[in-house]
């Protein structure tokens, strides 16, 4: 018995033995994989030992760990959904960073950017959140282009009534007019406004690889910089492999989008196409009546001149055409509405079809040149030629039609009931029956576009020049925009033309009685000229643990107005204005370790006005109290990186000052010739803290998250306002008492539209489940808190009867939604397919998701603005609401299915 148990020992240790012997041969290989991009982690992407078995996964930060029993003869396969397979052949334990390209990404060799600014993760010290073409693909069919920035701290997003591109975001309290918006280093905001007209970019989704949200004063080295932040979005240029998609989406409110690509690969000689084009037609699910028509266009020729040079042509755009909700109603019309919080006041039918009171169109090529010189190894320079051509108007209904709130006494002529359609065919027949009775063809209703078009020049050029651990770049930034104002007739109804009588700022005092028939210009026609020229350095310092930058621009903007319409010839044009305007920044980041690190950031902004504010009254009449809009800001960080966890948390006080704004006033004696208001002196504080988060408690599950808290606040009260009225005279009004108050936007202002703010404290989770190797699970979950409505401030003085600290605006309920996906992966007919399902707002919570206060008045609380009271026995008058609201998109749903070739 004891030789067998002997026997037996010797066996088993024997055995450890030679397993110990094995397992101390075995070579464990390591590396991380980032986006060539964005360079964000490649969670979950497949590391795959050739010819056979052996495979792993990237772990949160991207990193992997793969044993073999020998690095000689080994080679790593790298796969990722999305993303071009790359092989490498081992040679060393540790492989290093591996940057991996999209599918649709541009050739490595092609640059398409010539004034890259992504923040790298443990590098850049900014606060910024990264997407890639893979969560586009995933999360965007059925939604609008901003929503898929909606899960970034201190990001408010709004579909703003609904309309198909109509959505808008705000940035730690600043609106899009404070938001710059790049389009592969392209500022494309309205020059005039400021703001960020997505309608112009429909689709912009479906040949965009990357999207960074850089928060604060971001890494941007543009001249004329954002306030509150910037988006970066890098496009598809030209396609690695030869190949292309076709794609079909299906969803809720007849939503359908088709979608094809194609890509010629990279030929001999070393050029390659690219090219896609896609058509979106339905009804928006926000509200009814919002029916839209959109076409998606791109096109990329790209060439690589030799070893170190590069060209690379694109052309961009989308043509769009929809309706709109323009009237905010009060929630009281919304509950009594058969339709709920779909009613949509502003619609109806015109010989049978659908049409609306507000509509909208336009198309906006883009169009660049870029070029790319690496001269040697540490020099290179890059530039980019681009142009703009935009076209389009916002159609209106004009006139003496009668009012579109509903259960007005002089409520528009509607199908049915107060809750029905517009009948337009209605108020063509009073049309002709007024004609028919005076004896002319004057039209009391009609439709009016406001055609805003525009075309802007510009080049950015940047030189690059390593020197040791010192990287320094410089460049210019030159801009030439002209944009073109005017009224011009739609649709008469019936009659024959509008009368434009020429009094004050209104009508033409070159034809004085004008008689503007269909497709003529009345009531106004002017221009604007925005010329800017600006210079930016930057030095970069690069060493071990410590990164560390510092950037300095300055730039001349130049505007000017020619008014065709108020002046005669000869004397239409002003005097240029000129502003200058530069910025100083710099920050710090330093790797502790491997896993912790900590930012700093300080920067230092003076910006010129916008043009909208600087001439008042529609004539060229300067606003002599404009002044330069200054801004500071500073931000502390720290970030903690693992393979199972990642998490950054940040605080940032932002002082924005001397913002001017032009509001205008009803006139009662001429409602065609308001007053306009010019307030200077607007100062803002923007300061909180934000933090995200992500976890990986296994292979498969993936947990995040994201907290914002916000503060935003106006912190004096402004000087006297100016106001001008239709004759060009000028008087003042007592200083707006607006110290204290939350910040919820500034509506009704010429320079910029009502919209609601931001959500002062955001939240949101998201959780991704690989269920099967080609079938995953998500969700998403947002919640908005002290989401302010927006309110004229123009009102809040005491001429109108105000007392300091008085008025506040109206708190919009709290509210949390929940959106779900699925994504299935599989073959047909030995292609790749992919079929996509998304499901918004799946509890189908009901909220409101905007809200305006045009005329605040004093000695009314929030619950009475915006629900009214009702009158008492005692002789109490009722008070009727003064807060129009928006509601949000019940559930809805879109199919998405995509074969690839």
């Amino acid at each position: 018995m004891r030789k067998y148990l002997l026997s037996l020992f010797i066996s088993v240790f024997t055995m450890c033995l030679a397993y110990a012997q094995v397992a101390t041969a075995q070579v464990h290989i390591t590396g991380k994989l980032l986006d060539a991009q964005t360079k964000e982690p490649l969670i979950g992407a497949t590391v795959l030992v050739k010819g056979t078995t052996k495979a792993t996964s990237a772990a949160l930060d991207g990193s992997f760990k793969l044993s073999v029993s020998s690095l000689s003869g080994t080679t790593l396969v790298i796969s990722y959904v999305g993303y071009v397979s790359k092989e490498i052949e081992v040679t060393d334990a540790n492989i290093g960073t591996v940057l991996v390209n999209p599918n649709s990404a541009s050739m490595k060799e092609v640059v398409v950017n010539a004034n890259p600014s992504l923040k790298i993760n443990r590098q850049t010290p900014v606060a910024a959140s990264s997407v890639g073409q893979i969560y586009i693909d995933e999360h965007g069919a059925g939604a609008e282009f901003p929503e898929l920035m909606k899960m970034t701290p201190g990001v408010t997003v709004s579909r703003s009534g609904g309309g198909y591109g109509d959505s808008r975001i705000n940035i730690r309290g600043f609106s899009s007019n404070n938001v710059a918006l790049l389009i592969n280093g392209i500022p494309v905001n309205d020059v005039e406004a400021g703001k960020i007209y997505w309608n112009d970019w429909a689709g912009l989704q479906d040949v965009t690889t990357s999207m960074q949200v850089q928060r604060g004063l971001g890494a941007s080295t543009i001249a004329v910089p954002s306030m509150g932040g910037t988006i970066d979005i890098s496009t598809r240029s030209t396609d690695i492999k030869e190949g292309g998609t076709i794609s079909q989406s299906i969803g809720s409110y007849g939503a359908q989008k088709t979608l094809i690509s194609y890509a010629t690969g990279l030929s001999p000689d070393g050029w390659a196409a690219s090219f896609l084009l896609s058509r979106a037609t339905g009804n928006s699910p926000t509200a009814e009546g919002e029916y839209y028509t959109g076409y998606n266009y791109f096109a990329n020729i790209s060439k690589i001149i030799g070893k170190n040079q590069t060209l690379s042509i694109n052309y961009m755009g989308a043509s769009q055409r929809h309706g709109q909700l323009y009237t905010y109603n009060y929630v009281s019309t919304f509950q009594n509405a058969p339709q709920g919080s779909r009613y949509n006041s502003d619609w109806g039918y015109y010989n049978g079809q659908q049409y609306s009171a507000e509509q909208n169109y336009y198309n906006k090529p883009l169009a660049s040149i870029n070029y790319n010189w690496n001269i040697n190894k540490t020099t290179s320079w890059s530039t980019i030629l681009y142009g703009t051509w935009g076209t389009g108007a916002a159609d209106y209904l004009a006139g003496t039609y009668g009012s579109l709130l509903p259960g007005s006494s002089n409520e528009v002529p509607r199908t049915g009931g107060t809750y029905s359609p517009i009948d337009f065919n209605a108020i063509e027949d009073k049309n002709i029956a007024a004609n028919t009775a005076n004896g002319n063809g004057a039209a009391t209703a009609y439709m009016q576009d406001v055609v805003n078009n525009h075309q802007q020049y510009g080049a950015i050029s940047t030189i690059k020049k390593t020197v040791g651990d010192i990287t320094y770049l410089a460049g210019v930034d030159l801009r030439d925009y002209t944009g073109e104002h005017f009224q011009k007739v739609d649709n008469l109804f019936g009659s024959t033309y509008v009368q434009d009588t020429y009094t004050g700022s209104k009508g033409n005092i070159n034809n004085p009685n004008n008689q503007a028939t269909f497709g003529q210009k009345f009531n106004n026609d002017y221009t604007y000229d925005v010329v800017s020229e600006g210079a930016y350095a930057q030095a970069e310092y690069s060493k071990n643990d410590l990164t560390a930058f510092l950037t300095l621009s300055g730039s001349n903007t130049s505007n000017r107005r020619i008014d065709y319409f108020n002046y005669t010839p000869g004397n239409q044009d002003s005097k240029w204005i000129n502003f200058l305007g530069y910025q100083a920044k710099g920050g710090a980041n330093y790797n502790l370790d491997a896993h912790n690190n900590i930012y700093a950031n300080i920067g230092y902004i003076q910006r010129a006005p916008l043009v909208g504010s600087l001439f008042l009254n529609k004539n060229n009449s300067i606003n002599t109290g404009a002044v330069p809009e200054k801004l500071f800001d500073y931000e502390l960080g720290y970030g903690y990186t693992s393979a199972q966890f990642t998490a950054n948390v940040n605080a940032y006080r932002t002082s924005y000052r001397d913002r001017s704004q032009v509001f205008s006033a009803p006139n009662t004696v001429d409602p065609a010739s308001p007053y306009y208001i010019n307030v200077s002196g607007l100062n803002e504080m923007h300061e909180g803290i934000e933090a995200d988060a992500k976890y990986r408690p296994i292979q498969g599950v993936v947990l995040g998250g994201m907290l914002s808290i916000g503060d935003y606040y106006y912190t004096s009260n402004t000087g006297a306002a100016q106001v001008t009225s239709a004759d060009g005279k000028t008087t003042t009004q007592p200083a707006l008492l607006v110290k204290g108050l939350k910040i919820g936007d500034t509506g009704s202002g010429v320079t910029g539209g009502p919209s609601a703010g931001s959500a002062q404290t955001t939240a949101g989770g998201t959780l991704d489940v690989k269920v099967l190797s080609h079938v995953t699970l998500g969700a998403q979950y947002l919640y908005y808190s002290h989401y302010y409505a927006a309110y004229n401030p123009s009102k809040i003085s005491a001429a109108n009867g105000f007392s300091q600290g008085e008025f506040q605006p109206y708190d919009i309920p709290n509210v949390g939604t929940m959106d779900l996906d699925v994504v299935f992966r599989f073959k047909m007919a030995g292609f790749d397919a992919e079929f996509i399902g998304n499901v918004y707002n799946v509890l189908n919570t009901k909220y409101i998701s905007d809200a305006y206060e045009s005329s605040p008045a004093p000695g009314l609380t929030p619950l009475q603005r915006i629900a009214g009271s009702p009158g008492t026995s005692t002789g109490t008058q009722p008070v009727p609401p003064t807060i129009g609201v928006n509601y949000g998109a019940p559930r809805f749903y879109m199919t998405t299915l995509k074969i690839k070739f």
